[in-house]
């Protein structure tokens, strides 16, 4: 299959383990550059905006985008981005209408979308992007594809503690002001916050410790904090609750009634069953959605458990081919709809 093709390909790009594209990087771009081929083969007239986002435009064009992003986290997966781009260009060339868009730095806060969105300039009648699950529902229920109904808000910040460096043997241990100690505490109180707060999700995935050697008491340590919650209320909540000052913040986002109904349509056409379930990630389809655009996401079962953000993130090549056969459908009938307004 061409996709996964194209997805080997994608995956190479970079030294392993894993898939390591991050923001801003040779790997970002060659990535690009890659997908920018595959779009001229396709027949898409290649275009970059301001922000370094990657445009290809049908012949017809409709002015409903499709696409995701190709930026990685450190050790990504195969999937989780580049399974839209390659099945936006897809359904995009199969159509005969609409617009492949790939997003810069979706992974370190949708960087591209935003600007996008902030840009000034004319926004899209519609958007649909294809991502994998990322979670555990789909396989649980036995379904290969679902639609997403809303996205989840969340808010990224840090948390910094001061301390008193001092030597590891000689400084007594109740004479210590250890920073990281104190870091350690607020980890677990970041937890609990969560865990009181129905649906809502953080997490502490980096710590920097200094001085950093291994026989002196840290006198200073930042944490990073990623705080998520189905709908704003329980997200200012959860701010407040941990003490946080964000630096990004993405509001909830419902998808559209519209475009949802179409991409249910072409899965139960299909005979599969009629899965509708939120995302808890953040996605491009977020952004736009919370700026307006009447915005759609088909969910692509997550195998291994649903481990993503990981070399062992896993979906079926007959998934991906069902779920590229319902995004084609879908953006035909989604572009038609929009020509005909």
């Amino acid at each position: 299959m061409r996709i996964l093709e194209r997805l080997d390909q994608l995956y190479a790009i970079g030294a392993g383990p894993g898939a390591n594209r991050p923001h801003g990087s040779a790997e970002e771009d060659a990535a690009h550059v890659l997908a920018a081929a595959w779009m001229e083969d396709a027949g898409l007239s290649v275009d970059v905006d301001a922000a370094g986002n990657l445009l290809g435009r049908a012949s017809v064009d409709a002015d409903v985008w499709v696409g995701s992003h190709l930026d990685t986290v450190p050790q990504g997966g195969r999937f989780d981005g580049a399974l839209g781009v390659v099945a936006a260009i897809d359904a995009v060339e199969h159509a005969g209408r609409g617009t492949v868009v790939v997003f810069r730095g979706e992974e370190v806060g949708c960087i591209g979308s935003r600007a996008f969105c902030a840009s000034g300039g004319p926004l899209p009648a519609a958007f649909l992007e294809l991502h994998i699950e990322q979670g555990p529902v789909l396989e649980r229920a036995g379904a290969p594809l679902g639609v997403v109904t809303s996205i989840v808000g969340y808010a990224r910040g840090e948390l910094v503690f001061v301390g008193r460096a001092g030597h590891a043997g000689t400084t007594p241990m109740d004479r210590r002001d250890d920073a990281l100690v104190a870091a350690a505490e607020a980890i677990l109180r970041v937890r609990e916050a969560a865990l009181r707060i129905d649906g809502a999700v953080a997490t502490v995935g980096r710590l920097a410790v200094e001085p950093g050697g291994s026989n002196v008491i840290a006198d200073r340590v930042r944490i990073s904090v990623d705080a998520r919650a189905p709908d704003t209320k329980r997200l200012d909540e959860l701010i407040a609750a941990i003490g946080i000052e964000p630096v990004h913040r993405t509001p909830p986002a419902a998808m559209e009634e519209g475009s949802r109904r179409v991409l249910l349509e072409e899965i139960v056409s299909r005979g599969l069953p009629a899965v509708e379930l939120p995302s808890g990630a953040g996605h491009d389809a977020g952004i736009l959605a919370a700026a307006g655009v009447p915005s759609a996401m088909l969910f692509v079962r997550s195998l291994n458990g649903g481990i993503s953000h990981s070399p062992d993130e896993f979906s079926s090549a007959d998934d991906i081919a069902l779920a590229v056969e319902v995004l084609s459908a879908s953006v035909e009938r989604v572009a038609r709809h929009v020509e005909a307004a």
